[in-house]
């Protein structure tokens, strides 16, 4: 990561400390990130939504395209408070695109996430509450997926989806013929039990991954678990892996020292070779 990377990512979470930074200042910040790195903004239509994405500026055609799928982001200010915006604090899929390590590789946000103006078009708090993972939404990032893989002239596509964008990517997969693997981090793969968990109202709006198994039974994976993380834990995955058959479980790759944030970025290169 370039010191002036760092340096933009502990001014957002300075600021985060004392107050939650603007939507203007999320959205600049990952702007700066994706600049830094080389990478452009853009916007696909997807359906209902608008969904931002960042790539490379420089195209690297190839079979494989490696798609990130953003977290909930910003999707309640406090326990009682839906955001307004859920563009996230952190957009911690786009700092795992950055440092992909090899081949073609884009981001891809979630409804709402990063836009505004016309572009903004149906949002409505429901699509990061409850709806997070309705089909309209998987239907949106399906859709934005075969733009990015046209764009890049890919044959293949490997998804990878950080917290809730890893319920995303597994939907998506399973709807697919061209997904080579999915991987996900910290993934929300088994939203009723995460919703257990928590003591959460269910999210009645949303489709569950776990559901999808008999689509996704035959795909490799590979889920990483933080050890420490309160927010998706291993019970979660586990959850998840147990609605496969014994012999066609996805593989669950629990790191015990790490949380729902730390330390995926830092370690990412080498977690994803």
């Amino acid at each position: 990561m370039t010191a002036r990377l760092c340096c933009l990512l502990v001014a957002l979470l300075l600021v985060g400390c004392a107050v939650t930074p603007s939507p203007e200042l999320r959205r600049e910040t990952a702007r700066r990130m994706a600049t830094a790195a080389g990478w452009e903004s853009l916007r696909l239509p997807a359906g209902a939504f608008t969904l931002a994405g960042f790539v490379p500026r420089q195209v690297q055609a190839g079979d494989t395209l490696t798609v990130y799928i953003e977290g909930d982001g910003l999707a309640w200010t406090s326990s009682a408070r839906v955001s307004p915006d859920p563009t996230p604090v952190r957009p911690l899929a786009l700092e795992l695109a950055l440092r992909h390590p090899h081949g073609a590789a884009a981001y891809l946000a979630r409804p709402c996430q990063y836009v505004e103006g016309v572009e903004a078009r149906n949002c409505d708090e429901t699509w990061w509450t409850d709806r997070r993972f309705a089909a309209e939404v998987v239907a949106a990032a399906d859709q934005a997926v075969t733009q990015l893989k046209q764009r890049f002239q890919a044959r293949e596509i490997v998804l990878v989806g950080y917290s809730g964008g890893g319920a995303v990517a597994a939907l998506v997969a399973a709807r697919r013929s061209d997904v080579g693997r999915l991987v996900t981090v910290a993934g929300n793969l088994e939203h009723r039990a995460w919703a257990e968990l928590h003591h959460l109202a269910p999210l009645t709006g949303s489709l569950n991954p776990a559901d999808a198994w008999p689509a996704l039974a035959g795909l490799p994976q590979l889920h990483f678990v933080g050890g420490q993380d309160r927010n998706v834990s291993r019970e979660v995955a586990a959850s998840y892996q147990a609605r496969f058959p014994a012999n066609q479980r996805p593989q669950l790759r629990v790191i015990d020292e790490f949380d729902h944030a730390c330390c995926w970025v830092e370690q990412w290169p080498e977690l994803f070779r």
